[in-house]
């Protein structure tokens, strides 16, 4: 094998293998940024070694074996060096027994956890368990490489002392630990699947990382039925990818989409997932109700046969779960699709107020549509335009100016 190409192996090792290997010496080490530390020294190791004697039929023991003994050699160089020994000896010893799973379960929650800010949570598990360097992930949300450096610094010093324990949650902090891991994993997916700015209306990168985390979370946790809503929620979503680009990058809408693009295999998958999110018994959390509404799209052959009238029943009970402004635009929409544009807009109208829209786009891109169906092609203009200027990305803009153009009275178009 060539170094380029045990270095291509390399790099493929360790996408697969440093979250577990973070995991695992995180329970031993108890101090996520030094496990981290320490799996760059293995890395390093593979890199200087592997080119000359090959890459091992077990890259991943491998790695985990290097870095326990730089654990041991860092440790011997602590005051409190006889004592740190003996515990990462027994570590070491029961880890022969331990399934990696329940280590990277715990390096989950202990990346996502509630004393991080939010944009720390996201940069931090990019970073432990989807494996992203910093510059990727700098790159994924068009921010400086010294912000993402700097949030991941402080959020693994953070942890560090607040002595935050590498344990799974149980009991009445579970669920509000858990909603901290999905809301991490659906903001991930949320900024691959729609772009908050810069020139793509997609990245394809951060949605791949955000399914590949909920899939590994769903076979960690089979019992929560939220976490089966959530991959259920991105994988259907996912599965419009595809059309939701047109041949020049232009945004597709959804009721315009070729539904032939859409991937049925993501689709079967978002599906097989709901139903597993159903049968685990209760009430639909907010991601199951979204992943229901979700799948209602997925299940019409055509724009024309899309069951609006159940959409408006789910965003009812998602609003009564969950209410938020958001919520109730999105209710409008599938209202104005199900009794007719002018009850949707009564219901946009009433939102106008609301200091959380004021410079959300989606608001008067709404509104514009709904004036636009009623026949008021110049309010609907207007609309349009003011959309346009709020929003941060440049495809939307691009779509939205196109529909403030077509916003012509009949009498005056050429």
């Amino acid at each position: 094998m060539t170094d380029p190409e045990t270095h291509r192996a390399i790099d493929a090792v360790w996408r697969i293998e440093s979250p577990k290997l973070i995991a695992g010496l995180t329970r031993i080490v108890r101090d996520v940024g030094l496990a981290e530390d320490l799996a760059q020294d293995a890395l390093v190791a593979a890199l200087e070694q592997w080119p000359e004697s090959g890459v091992p039929a077990k890259p991943g023991a491998w790695l985990m074996a290097t870095a326990k003994h730089r654990a041991i050699d860092r440790l011997r160089r602590d005051e409190r060096l006889e004592r740190k020994h003996q515990e990462i000896g027994r570590e070491m010893e029961f880890n022969e027994g331990q399934q990696e799973g329940d280590d990277l379960l715990r390096l989950i929650f202990i990346s996502c956890h509630p004393i991080l800010a939010s944009e720390a949570r996201v940069a931090l598990t990019l970073r432990l368990l989807a494996s992203l360097a910093t510059e990727e992930i700098a790159r994924a949300f068009l921010v400086p490489v010294s912000t993402i450096a700097q949030r991941i610094v402080r959020a693994k010093r953070t942890l560090t002392e607040a002595r935050v324990p590498f344990e799974v949650p149980s009991g009445p902090e579970l669920d509000a630990r858990l909603s901290s891991v999905l809301q991490v994993i659906y903001l991930v997916f949320n900024e691959g699947y729609s772009a908050t700015a810069g020139d793509d209306l997609i990245r394809a990168g951060l949605c791949e990382d955000a399914l590949r985390l909920g899939r590994i979370l769903a076979g960690l946790a089979p019992k929560e039925p939220e976490v089966h809503g959530l991959v259920a929620l991105m994988e259907i979503q996912a599965s419009r990818s595809r059309a939701r680009v047109g041949p020049s990058g232009e945004m597709v809408l959804l009721l315009d989409q070729d539904r032939g693009r859409w991937d049925q295999l993501l689709i079967r998958r978002g599906l097989a997932a709901l139903e597993r999110a159903e049968q685990l018994g209760g009430a639909l959390g907010p991601y199951a109700l979204q992943a229901a509404i979700a799948a209602c799209h997925a299940r019409a052959r055509t724009a024309a046969e899309t069951d609006w009238a159940r959409i408006v029943a789910l965003y009812d009970a998602l609003a009564e779960l969950t209410p938020s402004a958001v919520v109730e635009l999105n209710r409008a929409v599938a209202v104005g699709m199900a009794f007719g544009p002018a009850s949707g807009l009564e219901l946009v109208d009433a939102l106008a107020s609301e200091p959380s829209l004021k410079t959300y786009h989606f608001l008067p891109s709404v509104r514009g549509d709904l004036l636009a169906k009623l026949g008021r092609h110049d309010e609907a203009r207007a609309e349009f335009e003011r959309a346009a200027s709020l929003t941060q990305n440049a495809r939307e803009r691009e779509l939205l100016l196109d529909r403030a153009a077509a916003s012509t009275r009949p009498d005056t178009a050429s």
